[in-house]
């Protein structure tokens, strides 16, 4: 087995990292990565990042929002968080996760701590969830990773995922929220999670030398264009999201407004205001301004900016009618 090093707490980076080597590079033996990420929330492939996010926590708190290419729920990373991702040819395409997180489980054990493997892909302690992994296979290869709480922050696990399920109505997966724990109650004496990591690289490793893998200078300029042009935009990490409906309302001194969107693609392709409001003007009018936008909040602040909102509704100001889009 080879370890491949990445200081970089930066996730957009990290995961345009683990894609490159997974897709790019090719060993004969198993390779690992052991990786942190400053405070974020790691979306699955096939989830609407719009209903899995907090969106006032993750905007106050300056929390990054970035999709992986593998599926499973919604998970948040912060520096209290190891994450590992094993490499390995494996030309089996049904997933097996046992396979991969066995290697975690037995070094866990070793260093004290009672770790179990359970349900569809988690790792517990004592039924407090501390490892959610997932899996994507290509191209005869399978690449696993997972995220082992250490020291996190348990409330900002749970906030920054704390979103009002019955405002949306979504085609795509839903993430399991489980009671969660850190590593770090668990082991018979204090350690900082950098002894933490290195101490789980020996056991991995079988207490033989860590064998280190150097990607070259063109591989590390490669990993950053994959980080440029798509792990930093908006296509990839919102856009990539499937069809949903989005529907919120607000009483006002004009009357209630309600707001119904149908949204593909995190593209806006229907937009309908009712309410009891009065209004003398063709509300159709302002409806279609924000057809054929991108559901952000920015591109519709712009639009609302621009318009004469008292015109349609009366008594409501462009901030209360940006809310009704971004409660």
């Amino acid at each position: 087995m080879f370890y491949i090093a990445n200081n970089s707490h930066d996730p957009h980076y990290n995961l345009a990292f683990e894609e490159y080597v997974f897709h790019n590079l090719s060993f004969d033996e198993p390779c690992l990565l052991l990786w942190q990420n400053e405070p974020s929330v790691i979306v699955g492939r096939f989830q609407n990042t719009l209903e899995e996010i907090n969106q006032e926590y993750i905007k106050q708190h300056h929390v990054h929002v970035v999709r992986r290419i593998t599926g499973g729920g919604a998970v948040y990373h912060d520096l209290g968080n190891l994450n590992y991702t094993f490499i390995a040819k494996h030309q089996e395409k049904v997933l097996d996760f046992r396979k991969f997180t066995e290697p975690v489980i037995k070094a866990l054990r070793e260093m004290g701590v009672p770790a179990k493997y359970s349900g569809r892909n988690d790792l517990t302690i004592n039924g407090k969830k501390f490892s959610g992994n997932s899996q994507y296979n290509f191209r005869g290869k399978t690449m696993h990773h997972g995220t082992l709480l250490f020291a996190s922050n348990l409330d900002a696990v749970q906030a920054a995922l704390n979103v009002k399920s019955d405002k949306f109505q979504s085609k795509g997966v839903k993430s399991v929220r489980s009671r969660v724990t850190n590593i770090s109650e668990y082991l018979p004496k204090p350690i900082s999670i950098q002894e933490f990591k290195s101490l789980l690289l020996t056991h991995i490793f079988q207490g033989e030398a860590v064998r280190e893998y150097q990607l070259a200078d063109k591989d590390y300029e490669q990993i950053e264009r994959l980080k440029t042009k798509k792990y930093l935009t908006w296509s990839w990490n919102y856009g990539h999201s499937p069809a949903f409906n989005f529907k919120n309302s607000q009483r006002f001194p004009c009357g209630k407004i309600e707001i119904c969107l149908q949204i593909t693609s995190g593209i806006i392709k229907e937009c309908k205001f009712y309410g009891d409001f009065f209004s003398n003007e063709n509300i159709e009018k302002l409806e279609q301004k924000f057809v054929g936008i991108k559901y952000q909040e920015e591109e519709l602040a712009a639009i609302i900016k621009a318009e004469d909102i008292e015109k349609y509704f009366g008594q409501v100001s462009r901030e209360e009618l940006l809310l009704l889009f971004f409660p």
